[in-house]
């Protein structure tokens, strides 16, 4: 890990991680669409991958327009976190079950990355970088609204199938 002496380099540094677990999701979303019974979930799954693809692509951008590139930084958090959800990916459960599993993994990504955004976003204002804080708003929405959209899933069908086998 290179040095952090300054808010910028611990932004940029921030900027790698998210530009990292962004694309360990790239890999692993078809994973747990494929996995996925319920087609509801199957469709949220290939919608996400869909904005988690095009938020590689403005965190690539940002990273860019601040004169620097992803480098070889690898985000641990969410190679754990991928982990875990391959983990429930090969789980033997019924299909309710796992579905419901699946959606616990992802929201455990959505939550850690609205964390990230989320505090990059807080870095890009304290050092006024008003571009960078205009798109990471915009991640930082979509982020929300996919785990808001698995939620409702859960609580409104998932969870109902999984509880039905109790």
């Amino acid at each position: 890990m290179s040095s952090l002496e300054t808010l910028h380099d611990l932004f940029i540094h921030e900027l790698k991680d998210l530009h990292s677990a962004e694309k360990q999701l790239t890999v692993a979303l078809p994973k747990m669409e494929k996995a996925a019974n319920s087609p509801k979930l199957k469709k949220a799954f290939a919608a996400h991958l869909k904005e988690t693809k095009s938020q590689l692509e403005r965190v690539q951008q940002l990273l860019t327009d601040l004169g620097e590139k992803p480098g070889s930084t690898k985000c641990l958090a969410m190679q754990g976190l991928v982990e875990e959800g391959a983990k429930m990916v090969s789980e033997k459960a019924p299909p309710e079950v796992k579905d419901a599993g699946l959606i616990a993994a992802a929201q455990r990504v959505e939550h850690y990355e609205i964390a990230g955004y989320g505090t990059a976003r807080a870095y890009a204002r304290a050092l006024g970088e008003e571009a960078a804080v205009a798109t990471l708003s915009e991640i930082l929405q979509e982020e929300a609204s996919a785990n808001d959209k698995l939620n409702e899933l859960a609580l409104n069908e998932i969870n109902e199938k999984a509880c039905a086998l109790c």
